[in-house]
């Protein structure tokens, strides 16, 4: 019996297990996250029933209604991939399942992708038609008001908060090294500028200009296209392992740091780290030149271990590989 549930555990894993590395700070900024994530979905369905009672006939109230929808993507697909990635490291799943967020920000690059496509077609195609939407008058407390008033203060309720939250989750994506949060940031900065143009749009229908709405929803669809493109550029490298960079795509500083710090033990002649990105944390194998005549103990690769561990929170599994002479694609990096 005892050993049945031992080898239930083992394949299912714990999330303290798997957070066991992380530190407080990491951990308060990851509950911190995950609250942030809660509170968005549930602004962005208020906010999504706002603009979907006021958009009437108009493309770019449309297209900002979708938009706020696809705006769903990235929170859900964050909590998911953490509930997965939280999961321990098992014989089928050896080193754990820290990808989950790396698959998480595919899936939801490529459906904003497909989504901002299929409205660019749904825009240029109104545009190219002539269509000309209705922006009536209704009544509101018993006054007759031109419906764009109101298509307008639901696009300011839109644009302000998301702003505001981008800012909250930029910080925490920072300290987390999350890029699903940090696209989620990235998308709700730029919600003012969508709030912004569809409220032109309409305004521009007000004036007698028809084809005002069509074009801000193509602006609008553009938006999330290069969202898309931008995302899923990035999370496809990222499954290919790419060289581990930050979150803006610069050099990561910590590959030279686990560089100088293996050089740096006195039985290593030189010393190069091979890096990939699985999530929250990097996998490291640092192939070692021993100095000449020296064969390294366990206890010194152990040591080795020990230290290039402590030198970002961040590493989290390393193998110490002493060999004659370096990787090629690693002796000139």
């Amino acid at each position: 019996m005892s050993g049945g549930a031992g080898r239930t555990a083992g394949r299912r894993g714990t999330a303290s297990e798997s957070t066991a590395h992380l530190p407080d700070e990491q951990r308060r900024a990851l509950r911190s996250a995950v609250r942030l994530e809660w509170f968005s979905i549930g602004y962005t369905c208020v906010a999504l029933l706002v603009v979907g009672v006021v958009a009437g006939q108009s493309q770019a109230m449309r297209a900002a209604w979708i938009e706020d929808a696809l705006t769903l993507l990235p929170p859900i697909a964050f909590l998911i991939a953490v509930r997965i990635s939280r999961t321990a490291a098992t014989a089928r799943f050896p080193y754990g399942r820290h990808r989950a967020i790396d698959v998480a920000h595919v899936v939801a690059a490529t459906a904003l992708l497909v989504m901002g496509l299929i409205l660019f077609g749904e825009s240029a195609l109104a545009l190219i038609n002539l269509e000309k939407p209705p922006i009536g008058v209704t009544v509101l407390f018993g006054h007759a008001i031109w419906a764009g008033w109101l298509m307008v203060a639901a696009m300011a309720f839109t644009g302000v908060v998301p702003v505001i939250l981008g800012r909250m989750k930029l910080r925490l994506a920072r300290r987390l090294h999350d890029k699903v949060l940090y696209a989620d940031a990235d998308m709700n900065k730029a919600d003012w500028s969508t709030a912004l143009g569809t409220s032109v749009g309409v305004l521009g229908v007000g004036v007698g200009l028809w084809w005002a709405d069509a074009a801000a929803a193509i602006v609008v669809a553009v938006s999330i296209i290069g969202d898309g493109v931008r995302n899923l550029r990035t999370g496809i490298r990222d499954l290919m392992d790419t060289r581990a960079g930050t979150l803006e795509g610069e050099p990561n500083p910590v590959l030279g740091d686990l560089d100088a710090t293996a050089a740096a033990l006195p039985w290593v002649g030189r010393a190069a780290a091979r890096v990939r990105e699985e999530g929250h944390v990097l996998h490291v194998e640092m192939f070692v030149v021993p100095g000449p005549g020296h064969a390294p103990t366990v206890a010194e690769l152990e040591d080795a271990r020990t230290r290039l561990r402590g030198v970002d929170w961040r590493v989290h599994d390393v193998v110490v590989v002493p060999v004659r002479e370096l990787p090629a694609q690693l002796a000139g990096g």
